[in-house]
């Protein structure tokens, strides 16, 4: 009886050396590219309007990897989208850059938009834009980018407020969020 006990506490040992072991040679958790949680819900505004949006929007806040990125225009007829890039050297000699992405429909609010240049490929959704459409907040599933635009380049405290609220809201990080001065 004894020899049977030893036999089954020596096999509860190995299976636990076995699974200590399987558990440092699994891989570590994917680590998280964007600016948001892939986990936490993300939706388009119901309440988009692309007459309204279109036109052009100044970047009031973004995410890093977006630090030059200084405004956007959104043509519905197309429909296109431009962004207006500034880079400066050290130097603080500057220079403008426009990029053009062709942008296809993909339900109220969302596009899957085209690198006019090289190809690329992305996401824009519109989360939310204010009653008045002044401010809007853009993001993308996969939270690579997220910006809150606005007509202006100052004022509208409140708005910009909201904005940042709806970016948490959608599982963005706002605490790495960039603001324009």
């Amino acid at each position: 009886m004894g020899g049977l006990r030893l036999q089954k506490g020596r096999q509860a040992v190995a299976v636990l050396l076995l699974g200590a072991l399987a558990a440092c040679n699994s891989a570590p958790p994917p680590q998280q590219e964007g600016f948001r949680d892939p986990d936490a819900l993300i939706g388009a505004t119901s309440r988009y309007d692309s007459a309204r949006f279109a036109g052009d929007w100044q970047v009031r806040a973004a995410f890093p990897g977006d630090g030059d990125l200084r405004a956007v225009s959104f043509a519905p007829q197309g429909p296109s989208f431009i962004e207006h890039r500034q880079s400066c050297d050290a130097a603080g000699l500057c220079e403008d850059r426009r990029d053009l992405w062709s942008a296809t429909e993909q339900g109220p609010g969302r596009y899957a938009l085209r690198a006019a240049v090289g190809g690329a490929e992305r996401a824009l959704w519109v989360l939310w834009v204010d009653e008045g459409f002044r401010t809007a907040v853009i993001g993308a599933p996969d939270g690579r980018y997220g910006w809150i635009l606005d007509r202006q380049a100052t004022g509208g405290a409140d708005r910009i407020a909201a904005a940042q609220e709806i970016l948490d809201f959608n599982g963005y990080d706002v605490g790495a969020l960039q603001f324009r001065r």
